[in-house]
């Protein structure tokens, strides 16, 4: 308990110092933390049921009673928005957590083992990467479209997420394995599991916390691309849903009804954003050449 009290304090002042530290990480992570605010914290209250149609007048334009306006399926614009930004951060998530540590965990087996092993993950890794990622989702989310919910949205698209980072965390790998310090840990009786966690996660923590950060903007777009097509869970809200029916139901552009797709354009680009620039910080705080 002691330890883990004492890795989050560490932790904390570690992100203190980065949010103090650094300017674009600073503005990108206040970024994040409205939007994480408005869409974990201010959604549940939302007054009314952000799935049902005409429960408020249709196509108003932003007001004072309705800030961003309503849609033309009787939708109130900002609570809409604000569960929109729940679910595709949650998607985001998921994915992020899935993909980017299958990655890290099949880059650190192929690098450290070698052989036969490297040969079989890699020939996996590789077969993986040389699909398409967009066609193959597209497939997939239509043969199970109706067994479709948030989480598994999630775990769909960290199948085309984890292949690259597998193959840079082998790189990486494979060179520090030829290092003198592990080495002498492999002569000093260490097993390969310890070799991974004390000896190598240190040199790859950083990356793997950046690649993280882009593996949630990439799971973003997929589910946005993918609910433009009309290949998300059309009867949720995200982002990329939000977009689709302003698209296709109201037709927001032709119809002059700019506030309705206006919004999750803007939000998706300040996720984007903010996300951008907490990865660059990130970059910079732990490889300080980056800044020149």
């Amino acid at each position: 308990m002691g330890t883990v009290t004492e890795s989050l304090r560490r932790m904390g002042k570690l992100l203190i110092t980065l949010y103090m530290g650094n300017l674009k990480f600073r503005i990108g992570f206040t970024i994040l933390s409205i939007l994480v605010i408005l869409g974990f914290a201010v959604s549940p209250f939302s007054p009314t049921n952000t799935r049902s149609w005409y429960i408020v007048p249709r196509d108003r334009p932003p007001s004072y009673e309705y800030p961003l306006g309503t849609s033309s399926m009787g939708r109130d614009i900002l609570w809409e928005l604000c569960a929109s930004i729940r679910n595709s951060l949650t998607i985001a998530f998921v994915t992020a957590m899935i993909a980017s540590h299958i990655g890290l965990f099949l880059g650190f087996i192929a690098g450290i083992r070698g052989g036969v092993i490297d040969r079989i993950l890699m020939f996996i890794t590789d077969t993986f990467i040389i699909i398409p990622g967009l066609p193959l989702l597209m497939v997939v989310t239509t043969v199970l479209k109706r067994y479709l919910t948030i989480p598994t949205l999630g775990m769909l698209i960290s199948i085309v997420s984890w292949p690259w980072p597998s193959r840079q965390v082998r790189s990486m790998v494979l060179s520090l394995r030829e290092r003198t310090f592990i080495h002498t840990a492999k002569l000093s009786g260490m097993g390969t599991f310890r070799v991974i966690v004390q000896e190598l996660m240190p040199y790859v923590l950083g990356w793997h916390l950046i690649n993280f950060t882009n593996t949630i903007l990439f799971s973003i777009g997929t589910e946005s691309g993918l609910a433009i097509l009309g290949l998300s869970i059309l009867d949720d809200n995200t982002l990329g849903v939000m977009i689709y029916w302003a698209l296709n139901w109201g037709y927001a552009l032709f119809r002059g009804i700019w506030w309705w797709l206006a919004a999750p354009v803007a939000t998706l680009v300040l996720v984007f954003i903010s996300f951008y620039l907490v990865s660059i910080g990130m970059t910079e705080f732990m490889h300080p050449i980056a800044r020149r």
